[in-house]
């Protein structure tokens, strides 16, 4: 084995990245894509053909989340199942009711719980169930949940509203738990992979959001009837999820997939590490595979925590903003009457603008990663988001209670933030999701996955109960 030098080379079983030289080291980290683990001799690193497993991964991506978006985006078909009609052509305003003025808020505390209880079953399962079980297993689930879902569709729920909302809820659970799994372990997995296998998982997410904010607008154009958008949605979501089932058995039979997938090779260690005592055989080594049924989760947190903190800043920041104080900015000039400024303002400026540039930050990334991952560099641009904040805050935000004065005199400007929100946003926390599997040895690369997802939740729930109180503060 090549013998490199510890001033200009970092180690990871995972990959290589190299510092920069001179004064600017530290700001101009960048990982390569280079897998120190030697393969035996005749077995060669074989290519992406035809970018397969990019695609597949990209595909994962859009299926962890565009589910889930679309149970979001069918607003009004929820406000129509817990009203009292029976038909959505009555013209009748729906009744107001606590299950129905609350739905979102029920939504949001189904979703954010099982989430955060499902990640920590996930890290204790990585070393005692295998990852293609726990992948299938929460695809045949989600996508059982989103069958339930689109056959109630065109029942008539009227009679049994309360006990429908706790099927919604209760289904609504199960897929945010499922989903999480799936996304995490597969994220996990990536870990094992260059790079650019992960930014795609990511990538993908970010596409599902554009392509239900799409949807949305489609639907709020066409004004169709709300039980068809709903099936519309529900069935797209059937087929996309049995695609993703299908993706991923197709994977391992890939050979570039299959390279990255076989047992672990001797890991290279910096100095301040130490070799694991089970290492004595390392062909005999799998990625996830441990003395312990639990992975260590000590070094993991020690390794990954300043990209931690990164990542809970960047989703505070951004959950802050978005989508309590975005969605409530109104046009300057609502009162021309044009659709533009009342009925797709919110959903073009908001939705669409800030799903499309997140992902173009997250795609830059396959390009681009600069500031390394242990650049002062990274926490400095994260920090300086909270500018984003105040401005924000300026702009035709309504009601306005105790803020009265609005600095921000144009439509340009919320346009502009928010497009700065989102391709920051999907830029610096691609980077520091990506980097969190690569600072670890290969064999923790699955937990420290799961980890990276807990580390992105955190920052959500952060930001969305304190967004409440800023609402109630402008």
């Amino acid at each position: 084995m090549a013998i490199i030098s510890e001033d200009d080379f970092h180690h990871s079983s995972n990959s290589t990245y190299r510092t920069a030289s001179s004064s600017l080291r530290a700001d101009q980290e960048a990982l390569l894509e280079k897998q120190l683990d030697r393969p035996p001799p005749g077995l060669q690193r074989p290519k992406d053909r035809f970018h397969g497993a990019y695609i597949i991964f990209f595909s994962l991506g859009i299926g962890s989340l565009l589910p889930w978006n679309f149970f979001i985006t069918a607003r009004e078909y929820w406000i129509f199942k817990l009203s009292n009609c029976s038909s959505p052509a009555t013209g009748e305003e729906p009744k107001g009711s606590d299950i129905l003025n609350y739905f979102e808020s029920y939504l949001a505390v189904a979703s954010t719980v099982p989430s955060v209880l499902c990640l920590v079953v996930n890290f204790l399962l990585v070393n005692r169930v295998p990852i293609h079980v726990r992948v299938l297993a929460s695809l045949t689930v989600m996508l059982a949940i989103f069958v339930v879902m689109t056959v109630l569709v065109k029942v008539d729920t009227s009679s049994w509203t309360h006990s429908f909302f706790a099927v919604t809820i209760i289904c609504m659970a199960i897929l945010s738990g499922t989903s999480i799994i799936f996304s995490s372990s597969v994220f996990g997995m990536t870990g094992s992979f260059p790079m650019r296998n992960s930014q795609a998982l990511i990538s993908g997410g970010a596409m599902g959001g554009t392509v239900s904010a799409v949807a949305s607008l489609l639907d709020l154009a066409a004004s169709s009837d709300v039980t068809d958008s709903a099936l519309a949605f529900f069935l797209t979501a059937d087929v996309f999820l049995a695609l993703c089932v299908g993706l991923y058995l197709l994977l391992p039979r890939l050979e570039y997939a299959r390279y990255y997938m076989r047992p672990v090779w001797p890991a290279v260690f910096s100095g301040d590490e130490q070799m694991p005592q089970d290492s004595a055989n390392p062909l005999l080594v799998v990625p996830g595979s441990s003395d312990s049924p639990t992975p260590p989760l000590r070094p993991i947190l020690k390794k990954t925590a300043g990209l931690g903190f990164c990542i809970i800043y960047l989703l505070f920041i951004t959950s802050l903003i978005f989508p309590a104080i975005s969605t409530n900015i109104e046009s300057l000039n609502k009162g021309s009457g044009s659709p533009w400024t009342t009925k797709f303002f919110v959903p073009l400026t908001t939705f669409l603008l800030y799903n499309f540039a997140d992902l173009c930050g997250r795609q830059i990334t396959a390009w681009i990663q600069v500031p390394g991952p242990k650049s002062k560099v990274l926490p400095g641009l994260v920090l300086l988001r909270t500018g984003l904040v105040p401005l924000f805050i300026f702009c035709n935000y309504q009601p306005r209670v105790h803020l009265q004065t609005v600095v921000f005199q144009s439509d340009v400007y919320p346009v502009l933030f928010t497009s700065l929100l989102g391709l920051s946003n999907g830029y610096l926390s691609t980077l520091a999701l990506i980097y969190g599997p690569k600072i670890v040895p290969r064999e923790l690369a699955e937990a420290t996955g799961v980890v990276m997802t807990f580390y992105l939740c955190l920052g959500l729930v952060l930001g969305s109960a304190c967004s409440t109180l800023l609402v109630h503060l402008i």
